[in-house]
């Protein structure tokens, strides 16, 4: 018996079949070659914009005020449009110190903070500064050049992969291929970074999405006519792919912030805590830098802790009424804090204690719990809206009376004790705590500190006393050198009228002395005092004892004042015999601080005991 021919008349199923495989992969591959995007959307060959004029459009759009760069002529098109959007454009002297200025930024403004660097080298000389960003959860967007897309691999200069070098380090990155790209991928960008944990994003964007079309053309299209059928070819694949990298590049497209996603605590959480604090005799608060994040002003929290019973120093700084918060160590509740080595990874929490942690990370949130301390309640949401709703609960809630005035008396004898000590003779040169005392004495209201160093910084922490909150800025939890030409750069630039003053290290000066050449030429003019002790103490006090030796340790009392002067700032040597005039020193130099020129304080100090045993490692 003969079988009836399926579908009689028409053709055989596998013909259908391989006609849909091959139409299939006939649209896939138009479709990935931008034709059938082309259909809808115009090229404009003879446009004059630039993709780096998109670019500023969409910082624009973001409230972005500042845009701190090291010029590189892959990015120069984002920097031209910036300036002439009303973007101010500060460079610096190097690219690390441009991510530590926008980190400053992002953590005084409430913000995303933004640095732009040229491919290759000035990428990775990012490396760190992005890092330190990330472990203290700033939302700073890099923006990095790059190779063309067309040379990437093919040994282009400055071409290297440089998105697997922040994949670690950031919490979103992407290259942009076509021009119609940028909008949507720097809005994702910037929201990425402020949503959930703050941190750093990349962007990377190739030469040939920012430069306008005629100059791209020139570069990518044949200066001669293609000769045979792979000439023809290839020339066709370039034109095509100059359609697509420019196909609707200028079609109008929302530029507006897209939402940010802030956890939160759920009210039964709240309700629980509140039920918890409000049985609680000697409750202390410990904050970290988390409670200063948006959407709740400082001022907020501020506000709402007054009725806690007061005293202590805390978010509000020296004289703040506000509840015990700073350098206190049992609670509960520790919000927006990380157990980590400041907190001897958790061992300085009694387990007596009933602990309420709140941090928006969960990992950070529960770090080291379970093996040298356990909270009573943990939860994942933002520190200073918590806070702000647990206040309001506890309305009417007061301690024990006498708790708010041991915890003030015990700072009191720390305080008398510190001004002993800062009353000894030192075998030569200066006394550090001297120095420091009258520096703290004579600070105004409005003044911001940024911290950068080892040994002297760290006593600076027990002695300098920051006026209120968002007024003292140092890397964190990365513990990174180098940090204050940038955030001294970014702190005065968002808080021109601030008194703001650079606690160095003579070690870590180094990394950033150049930038008193960018304070001039930008007029932000700081105060910058260098506790010179021609050594790196931080490491030296252990290392000598322990190992016996003192070895890549030692410096010299060089005259860094000169320096300062040599890059247009002004420089004062103080010393033993300058004692009796201190006072007369600091107020000269806030003086010309005042009238726009940056000061560089050169003091020569001696070795104290002061912090015997601190942690250095």
């Amino acid at each position: 018996t003969l079988m009836e021919p399926p579908g009689e008349g028409g053709p055989p199923a596998w013909f259908l079949g391989l006609l849909a495989t091959l139409l299939t992969a006939l649209f896939g591959a138009a479709y990935r070659l931008g034709l059938v995007y082309r259909l809808w959307h115009k090229v404009e060959p003879k446009s004059p914009r630039h993709g780096g004029e998109v670019v500023a459009e969409v910082l624009k759009a973001h409230g972005v005020r500042y845009l701190f760069t090291l010029v590189g002529g892959h990015i120069s098109p984002i920097l031209v449009a910036s300036e002439k959007l009303g973007i101010r454009v500060v460079d610096t002297r190097h690219e690390a110190t441009a991510v530590f200025a926008a980190d400053a930024v992002a953590r005084l403004s409430g913000t995303v903070g933004v640095a732009a660097v040229t491919a290759g080298p000035g990428v990775t000389n990012t490396v760190t500064a992005v890092k330190n960003a990330q472990m203290a959860e700033s939302p700073v967007l890099l923006i990095g050049g790059g190779a063309a897309t067309l040379q990437k691999g093919r040994g282009a200069l400055q071409d290297i992969d440089q998105l697997s070098l922040f994949k670690p380090l950031c919490k979103f990155c992407a290259t942009v291929r076509m021009v119609r790209e940028i909008v949507p991928v720097l809005r994702q960008a910037i929201a990425t970074a402020q949503s959930g944990t703050p941190g750093p994003v990349f962007v990377e964007f190739p030469l040939d999405v920012l430069y306008p079309y005629h100059l791209v053309e020139k570069e990518v299209l044949p200066k001669e006519a293609p000769r045979g059928l792979q000439g023809s070819i290839v020339s066709w694949y370039l034109r095509n792919y100059m359609g697509n990298l420019f196909a609707g590049a200028w079609e109008a497209q929302d530029l507006s912030p897209l939402p940010v996603s802030v956890p939160q605590a759920t009210a039964e959480q709240v309700q629980r805590c509140v039920e918890l604090v409000s049985r609680a005799q000697k409750p202390v608060v410990l904050l970290g830098s988390q409670v200063t994040l948006p959407p709740t002003p400082t001022e907020t929290l501020r506000g709402e802790g007054r009725g806690w019973g007061g005293g202590g120093g805390g978010v509000g700084g020296a004289g703040c009424p506000c509840p015990p918060c700073s350098n206190l160590l049992l609670l509960p509740p520790l919000l927006g804090t990380v157990c980590d080595f400041r907190l001897s990874y958790g061992r300085v929490l009694s387990r007596r204690s009933k602990i309420i942690a709140v941090n928006r990370d969960r990992g950070q949130l529960l770090k080291n719990s379970d093996m040298l301390w356990k909270p009573h309640i943990a939860i994942q949401g933002d520190a200073g809206s918590f806070l702000v709703q647990l206040s309001q609960g506890l309305k009417g809630y007061t301690c024990l009376q006498d708790w708010p005035a041991r915890l003030k008396e015990s700072d009191h004898r720390k305080e008398k004790a510190n001004r002993s000590k800062a009353e000894e003779q030192t075998e030569q040169h200066l006394n550090p705590l001297k120095v420091l005392h009258h520096v703290d004495d004579l600070l105004p209201e409005d003044s911001l500190l940024v911290a950068d160093g080892g040994d002297f910084v760290g006593s600076a922490a027990y002695i300098v006393r920051p006026w209120g909150p968002l007024r003292w800025l140092d890397p964190g939890a990365f513990g990174t050198l180098g940090v204050g030409g940038g955030f001294a750069l970014g702190a005065k630039i968002c808080r021109p009228d601030s008194e703001v003053w650079i606690l160095y290290g003579d070690g870590s000066l180094g990394y950033s002395i150049m930038e008193f050449d960018t304070f001039v030429r930008h007029k932000t003019p700081v105060i910058a005092l260098v506790g010179n002790d021609a050594c790196w103490s931080q490491i030296s006090r252990e290392q000598v004892p322990m190992l016996g030796s003192n070895v890549a340790c030692g410096l010299a009392y060089l005259d860094y004042h000169r320096v300062a002067e040599g890059l247009g700032g002004r420089g004062v040597l103080i010393t033993r015999q300058d004692e009796a005039r201190m006072d007369d020193i600091i107020r000269t130099a806030q003086e010309t601080c005042r009238n726009g020129r940056p000061v560089l304080l050169n003091a020569l100090i001696g070795k104290t005991n002061f912090r015997a045993g601190s942690i250095s490692v």
